[in-house]
């Protein structure tokens, strides 16, 4: 079984080489190494992850780019060259020797495309172990997957009664890549689902049952294709795609709010135009519609693509709006988050037990949750404090690396008390 410092090694290890969402290969293949020899059986590629329907997959010059730094980093070629094909999810599981549920864990490995911190006030660059990929473990995804792997190394004493999953999900910022796992079927079978997050927020080891609330979001990519034409010579022969853009993202964000019901709007990026004396024929933005009501959520992004559609018409410019990713909100299982509170009241150390927290953003781990309740399980996601230094998105987030083991044993005692 890894020991405490090899854990926090392969967490570190993980951290110096964040990888975006769908260009986690060493990441994976890191994981596979550090499962190697356990009794678990370990699923990939199409078994776990459809990828038919993902918009906007990195595309081959990006693969390429992220697979050469993997390979840089002492990723296996061979391995990298498969997740470049096939994808990156891991599900690993491990049986017990009595009858019982069938958990699914999900542990998220993507980073975020963060520059980290690299003076003395941040501790992974003070002590060497600071991503330079241009990516950065802002979320504690890295602390995620070293929690997945603590587990099944502990659990491979097959001494605890059902069976466990560990989903090592990419591409959650973004909520990207839950659905592509849901889609593979991962869910069939699973009576209980968790996800588990460090809480940058919180005290050290406070452990919250299991968040709730949270938002429901869809996120959009929006192309506006106008016409080029010389900006002085023959402006009334364009079709300017960056003004059509522009004024569908002021409307975006002047939509009105819904009473009753948080609401966020957010355009993330636009791009466009060639020069400065060519009228604009292509602009490329993103945005995003969050709602903490599942019902809300779907009209206010109904007003969003008729703002788009809208304002395309106008400036006479053609547009396609598409949803890159989507996350529902959370409502756990109340005997599900009493076992919790229970496990955790089991466990030294521990300053404070919640058992409800609210989820200040959105997760596709909610979509699993739901999926897994529909069918007639169970559901919750639980946080566990990690005191940051900074907050989580931050170039200086900085997690205390005791959170993997209370978050660790945490897990174990709730899957040993069946």
């Amino acid at each position: 079984m890894m020991d405490r410092d090899q854990l926090i090694s392969f967490r570190r290890d993980l951290h110096a080489h964040a990888e975006p969402g769908f260009l986690e290969y060493r990441t994976a293949g890191r994981i596979e190494r550090a499962l190697a020899g356990l009794p678990v059986t370990i699923r990939s590629g199409s078994q776990v992850q459809d990828l038919s329907g993902v918009v906007n997959y990195p595309d081959p010059a990006t693969r390429e780019h992220w697979a050469q730094l993997a390979i840089a980093g002492g990723a296996d070629p061979e391995r990298t060259a498969y997740f470049v094909r096939h994808g990156t999810a891991l599900v690993a599981e491990v049986a017990g020797n009595q009858p019982g549920p069938v958990w699914a864990i999900r542990t998220d490995i993507d980073a975020l495309p963060i520059r980290e911190a690299d003076d003395d006030r941040h501790r992974p660059a003070r002590d060497g172990y600071h991503s330079t990929t241009g990516a950065m473990h802002a979320c504690g995804h890295d602390c995620h997957a070293t929690i997945g792997v603590s587990l099944l190394h502990r659990l491979s004493d097959h001494d605890f009664p059902g069976a466990v999953r560990i989903f090592f999900q990419p591409a959650e910022e973004g909520v990207r890549g839950a659905q592509t796992m849901i889609d593979a079927g991962v869910l069939e079978g699973v009576d209980r689902m968790l996800g588990v997050h460090v809480a940058g927020g919180k005290p050290t080891s406070t452990i919250v049952g299991s968040v709730v609330g949270g938002m429901a979001t869809r996120k959009l990519a929006v192309t506006f294709r106008g016409v080029a034409a010389h900006a002085s010579g023959s402006p009334q022969d364009g079709r300017n795609a960056l003004l059509a853009a522009a004024s569908a993202s002021l409307s975006i964000m002047s939509l009105p709010r819904f009473s009753g019901t948080d609401t966020r709007l957010n355009v993330g990026t636009l791009h466009a135009g060639d020069n400065v004396n060519i009228v604009p024929a292509l602009a490329e933005m993103t945005c995003e519609a969050r709602a903490t009501d599942d019902e809300v959520i779907e009209d206010l992004t109904a007003r969003v693509l008729q703002v788009i559609a809208g304002t395309a018409d106008a400036y006479r410019v053609e547009q396609q709006a598409v949803i890159t990713g989507r996350a529902v909100t959370i409502s756990p299982d109340d005997p599900l988050v009493d076992k919790i509170i229970a496990a955790a009241g089991q466990l030294d150390g521990v300053p404070e037990i919640q058992r409800h927290s609210p989820q200040g953003g959105s997760d596709d781990v909610n979509l699993m949750i739901r999926g897994v309740q529909a069918a007639g399980g169970q559901g919750a996601y639980i946080n566990v404090g990690a005191n940051s230094p900074a907050p989580h998105h931050n170039p200086y987030f900085s997690p205390d690396e005791d959170v993997i083991f209370t978050a660790a044993d945490l897990l174990e005692r709730v899957v040993r008390n069946g």
